[in-house]
């Protein structure tokens, strides 16, 4: 009796491999490779795997209470149409949206035959099996848009790099600078930590795997809100009106030193901080082990822009 062999579903990360490769084949290290088209990619891309099933529609609309969706074309057409919410001002939070539907197509679109409407992540269930949907697309953006080889070369894994630095990686990738700096911090060798705060609190903080495993974040789900610190960058408004990098002594923001980089968002009413600590390793043994934060149960953050 012969082996039966099964084929699996490609995970997010295959599948951004995947086109990754093609557009380093056609484009190389020329200008256009940078930022993805990801309307003509997904177009083009589509019609080539799924002629049958292809994208057929990139477009902008009024979505109430959605950043995007994925629509099957009406009954007497064939395809599928990628819809953003028109009233988004960022460029960079469009352009990740449209990585993100490409993401529900391609993963997602034989489960869900009707489409999937991507709420306002105030407006989500993050327990649900939806979250879990929403991650694999989030996964799938952020590898399509900023492959991991081309932004190691942008900056190393070793250096500790201004905003500003990030933010051309940001303008590269065409994501918000959030976007930037949550991927950089998934392949530094630094112990850094981004913040990002609202009101004198922190709304959510993503360490970098070395940060994380020496016991440097901070835990917000189920807790009280945490108070930046007063002698934080992000708490005198004043200093980032100037200089926006500060060292501090320990005890600020850790029971150490360390480098804050801050940038106010007049516009979108946020701060973020970004803190490199030095390469100490340190760990209080009895501290409890951080489960998932705001971040990750709010993966759509990362198209949210900075």
């Amino acid at each position: 009796m012969g082996r039966r062999f099964v084929t699996l579903p490609w995970s997010p990360l295959r599948w951004a491999n995947s086109i990754t490769k093609m557009l380093n084949a056609v484009y190389g290290t020329t200008p256009e490779r940078f930022p993805v088209n990801v309307t003509l990619v997904a177009k083009e891309y589509s019609h080539q795997r799924f002629p049958d099933d292809p994208i057929t529609l990139v477009k902008g609309a009024t979505l109430p209470g959605f950043d995007g969706a994925l629509y099957r074309a009406p009954a007497a057409k064939k395809g599928w149409g990628i819809v953003y919410n028109d009233s988004i001002k960022s460029a960079g939070r469009i352009n990740f949206t449209l990585g993100h539907e490409f993401g529900h197509y391609l993963i997602h679109r034989l489960s869900h035959p009707d489409g999937i409407e991507c709420g306002d992540q105030d407006m989500v269930r993050w327990d649900s099996d939806y979250a879990q949907l929403e991650q694999q697309a989030n996964e799938f953006a952020v590898g399509l848009l900023m492959p991991l080889d081309d932004f190691r070369r942008q900056i190393g894994p070793k250096a500790k790099p201004s905003l500003e630095e990030i933010g051309a990686c940001a303008k590269r990738y065409d994501v918000s600078l959030i976007a930037a700096t949550l991927r950089w911090l998934q392949y530094t060798e630094r112990r850094s930590v981004l913040v990002v705060s609202r009101d004198g609190f922190i709304l959510w903080a993503r360490s970098s795997d070395r940060a994380l495993r020496t016991g440097a974040y901070f835990k917000t789900v189920g807790r009280s809100p945490i108070p930046i610190p007063e002698l934080s960058l992000a708490a005198r408004p004043s200093l980032l009106a100037g200089a926006n990098a500060i060292e501090h002594d320990e005890n600020v923001w850790f029971a150490e030193s360390c480098e804050e980089i801050a940038l106010a968002s007049d516009h979108y009413d946020f701060t973020l901080s970004l803190l490199h600590l030095g390469r100490a390793v340190w760990r209080n043994q009895d501290d409890e082990e951080p489960t998932d934060d705001t971040f990750d149960l709010m993966q759509r953050s990362l198209g949210n822009p900075g």
